[in-house]
């Protein structure tokens, strides 16, 4: 297998990372990662304290080159949480940056700093980037965990080879190159912020700014001087639509990007067109998951439509199937099945789960668990999850995700989630938690079944509306269906 990082390798004099006021070219991230790689080596496992730092790309990166697998920790995860991972994963030590106190899950396992002291250490011998053997494709790389929305998260394995397929995949589908820079303000303990974010660029051999906190100030300032492509989340986008109108050097700088992309759930397209609309600039969606790495993509050279996650990304085969199994044929923009897919995308197993892992394939094709149609040209849209978006009320089948689009389009609503919830007539009626635009003068719940009636169908009208001052999110931006209830 070819090296993950080739621009670490041919040391490269150009900018690899910036954080804050600390950065690194590609030949001392190979010195500062090659140095730390050579003392880990041999370790069975590490885990790495993933603050949105210098620390955590060097950590990662060094454990890339040595061959160790490196289990990404969330610092802002409960006791309990941290508590599993840490005995599921077993690591012999872990990383973080010198300023941090770790805590007690961790407290007791070796540690090694992250310190990064740039050109400061220039005249230490390291060992070179390209000294480390090259692994198999199949050696563990990660072990990322879910979010364990249905029981505590598992460890999903994911192999070097899953890495480079879907870094390079994206390299065809978004015409990425070394000359481009990212910006973003993404976690680093997930495949989103980490992988895309900072370990894409890495492999193009171009460079990375991380914010740290996301603000549409260094948004502006980053995309007005150099950077190319932003990466971020819905709620990182609706923040910068909301400022729009008000920041005209921010839709300048939007204006002036190569590329704009948003994951980890999807975009309201009143949000798409709100920033469409202020700089000339659509943004594009892309589907994955932790255990997938990257499954869609809107082109870079195709139509950015709203609402969609584009097409399957080269390598991914990709089906829907219906509630016995049986594969959809139809790409008619209606029918709704279950995304299943298989490609060198995908990840080896869940540590220590077997039983889970045997239950997430057939016939080697993953179960995502996420409901979708297909367009006529093969554009993918998600409808929701399986689990918690798909409702069946008067003997139909509805996604959550067209109602909370429309809602979102009312003048009344700044955020918007739908639910199903037991019905004795209609098996699940439709629930639509709504944050009002006005608190004091929320819309009211005929009205906005009224409105959604009129756009989509009579029997996709929400039957009951319960209003709320926020809605539950994760630290991706997720809302959080199962925290919501009557």
């Amino acid at each position: 297998m070819s090296p993950l990082f080739p621009a670490l390798a041919a040391r490269s004099e150009r900018p690899a990372l910036r954080f804050g006021d600390r950065t690194l070219t590609h030949a001392e991230l190979a010195d500062a990662a090659g140095s730390l790689a050579a003392r880990i080596a041999g370790e069975r496992r590490i885990a790495v304290w993933a603050t949105p730092t210098l620390g955590t790309a060097v950590g990662v990166v060094a454990a890339l080159l040595a061959g160790v697998p490196a289990v990404p920790v969330n610092p802002k995860s409960g006791e309990r949480e941290l508590a599993h991972i840490v005995a599921d994963s077993a690591p012999t030590l872990v990383i973080a940056e010198p300023d941090v106190t770790l805590p007690t899950a961790l407290a007791g396992l070796a540690r090694l700093d992250a310190g990064v002291g740039g050109t400061d250490d220039a005249a230490t011998e390291h060992p070179r980037a390209d000294a480390f053997p090259e692994l198999s494709p199949e050696a563990p790389a990660l072990i990322v965990y879910t979010s364990g929305t249905t029981g505590p998260p598992k460890g999903a394995v994911v192999p070097r080879r899953a890495i480079a397929a879907t870094l390079d995949a994206l390299e065809d589908a978004w015409q990425w190159t070394a000359d481009d820079v990212l910006v973003h303000a993404l976690p680093l303990f997930h495949v989103h912020g980490l992988i895309l974010g900072i370990l894409g660029p890495l492999r193009r051999g171009g460079a990375v700014r991380h914010l740290g906190r996301f603000d549409t100030e260094g948004v502006t300032r980053e995309l007005s001087s150099g950077a190319t492509m932003l990466f971020g989340v819905p709620t990182m986008y609706h923040r910068i639509a909301e400022a729009l109108s008000g920041d005209p050097a921010l839709a300048k700088a939007l204006a002036g990007a190569r590329l704009l992309v948003s994951g980890s759930a999807a975009l309201p397209v009143h949000d798409h067109e709100r920033i469409a609309a202020a700089t000339g600039r659509r943004v594009i969606e892309r589907y994955g998951m932790t255990e997938t790495l990257m499954n869609t993509s809107v082109r870079a050279d195709g139509e950015p439509r709203a609402g969609t996650v584009g097409v399957p990304l080269g390598g991914v085969e990709l089906r829907l199937v219906d509630e016995s199994g049986v594969a959809i044929e139809a790409y008619d923009g209606e029918t709704v099945g279950e995304i299943q897919v298989r490609g060198p995308n995908l990840f080896t197993e869940y540590l220590n789960r077997p039983d889970a892992t045997e239950a997430a394939f057939t016939d080697g094709w993953f179960r995502t668990g996420d409901m979708a149609i297909r367009d006529p040209d093969g554009y993918v849209r998600i409808v929701g999850r399986k689990a918690t978006d798909l409702i069946k009320s008067g003997g139909y089948k509805i996604g959550a995700g067209e109602i909370e689009n429309v809602l979102l389009e009312h003048p009344g609503v700044r955020e918007a989630a739908v639910t199903g919830e037991p019905d004795a007539d209609l098996g699940e009626r439709i629930v639509a938690w709504i944050v009002p635009a006005h608190a004091e003068a929320p819309p009211s719940a005929e009205e906005l079944a009224d409105h959604v009636a009129a756009q989509l169908a009579a029997h996709k009208r929400p039957r009951t509306v319960r209003y709320l001052d926020a809605l539950p999110r994760n630290d991706m931006g997720k809302i959080m269906k199962r925290a919501l209830h009557g």
